[in-house]
């Protein structure tokens, strides 16, 4: 049942985010926002994750960690609700919202998975990267065919994602009934040690790679379907190429945690996972045939695939037990996501002062550089 938790849980934490990419130019006609706009709505969840990261341990260690994780799930079943409403207002007030719900499972999940399944990590930890994966790319896939084939329209779309919200909601409450006193045990110092973790440079360093990588990946879940429709693709065939983009990432979701977890240096995985993104952003300046953008799309979608559930195994892997573990996430995804908020609407920024994707592109380049050196420089065998 932990297991199906877990799973459900890491289904929940993408769709609200990766549905929206491709959905972003029919919202931005209805509801009148310009790129910029466009982009901030995109960044609002990863200002969100920034914010909450930190205090979530905390939260968990007064409530436990089912308590909390039910919250957030609430949270994100909520805010889906409300930004189905075609107003600025409404559309930024449910889109904070769910990133509030996201941002808890996001921090508690390599905390939940190292408790109970501590000499199973890696492993683990594929698991539900792997799932939340799978659920990612068929929210990007399916949203315009829900949106304009079935008539839902971009409310509908985004409405759709509320149902997975409301199953984990239930596994959770079963779960909290059946966990009451374990998780009185558990929860003692969840938070011991924390304020150590913001002066120490491995943590730091693994941060900055969760930063970065996250930069890269909402960016490319905010505009690659607008780069590729430059390149002369239809929105529904750009739409469903992003799609594809992370379904290519999933055998690296599943393969990176496991080989990570058997090794003790990492600094491999993450160079040739960092080539990866470089090689496949430098495809996407050429654009000159849909062969050089389908290999660009397959290795932007292995490096993107693997370096997130890799930043997740960091997690695990340099902290010494749960609790630690807990404080390293917040610590962290707190970092990294204030990182990876200035992305979208950076980018977003960049292509409406230039009105070309050229400049944007080459930022992601040099972005996919920055990844490697500080992949490689986590992935060194040591303990926070």
């Amino acid at each position: 049942m932990f297991i199906t938790g877990i799973v459900l849980v890491a289904f929940n934490l993408r769709p609200a985010i990766t549905s929206l990419g491709p959905l972003v130019g029919m919202i931005q006609e209805d509801v009148g926002l310009a790129h910029w706009s466009a982009g901030l709505l995109m960044s609002l969840p990863l200002i969100v994750f920034a914010i909450m990261s930190p205090l979530v341990p905390k939260i968990a260690n007064r409530l436990t960690n089912e308590v909390t994780l039910i919250i957030g799930l609430t949270a994100l079943f909520i805010g889906i609700i409300i930004r189905s409403i075609p107003m600025t207002f409404f559309l930024f007030t449910g889109t904070l919202l769910a990133g509030l719900g996201i941002a808890i499972g996001n921090v508690l999940l390599p905390a939940v998975v190292k408790d109970k399944f501590p000499q199973k990590f890696g492993l683990m930890t594929s698991v539900y990267s792997t799932s939340m994966g799978l659920i990612a790319s068929l929210a990007s896939g399916v949203s315009i065919p829900l949106a304009i084939d079935l008539n839902l329209g971009w409310q509908g779309a985004q409405t759709v994602w509320a149902i997975p919200a409301v199953v984990a909601i239930l596994v959770w409450l079963f779960l909290h009934k059946n966990n009451k006193k374990d998780n009185k045990v558990r929860q003692q110092n969840q938070g011991a040690g924390t304020n150590r973790l913001w002066r120490n440079p491995l943590a730091w360093q693994i941060a900055i790679f969760m930063g970065f990588q996250s930069f890269l990946f909402y960016v490319t879940i905010s505009w690659l379907p607008e780069i590729l429709h430059s390149h002369g693709l239809s929105m529904e065939a750009a739409g469903w190429l992003l799609s594809f983009t992370q379904l290519m990432g999933l055998p690296a979701s599943f393969i990176i945690p496991v080989l990570a977890g058997r090794t003790q240096s990492q600094i491999w995985l993450a160079f040739t996972l960092g080539m990866c993104s470089i090689v496949g952003y430098s495809g996407l300046l050429l654009g000159t045939s849909y062969p050089i953008l389908i290999v660009s799309i397959i290795l932007i979608g292995l490096g993107l695939g693997g370096s997130f559930p890799l930043a997740l195994t960091y997690i695990g892997l340099r902290a010494r037990n749960a609790n630690q573990a807990a404080a390293l996430s917040g610590m962290t995804q707190s970092s990294g996501y204030l990182l990876a908020a200035v992305g979208p609407l950076f980018i977003g920024s960049l292509y409406d002062i230039a009105q070309l994707w050229t400049i944007p592109i080459i930022t992601l380049i040099i972005v996919s550089a920055i990844v490697m050196i500080f992949g490689m420089l986590s992935g060194r065998n040591r303990f926070i």
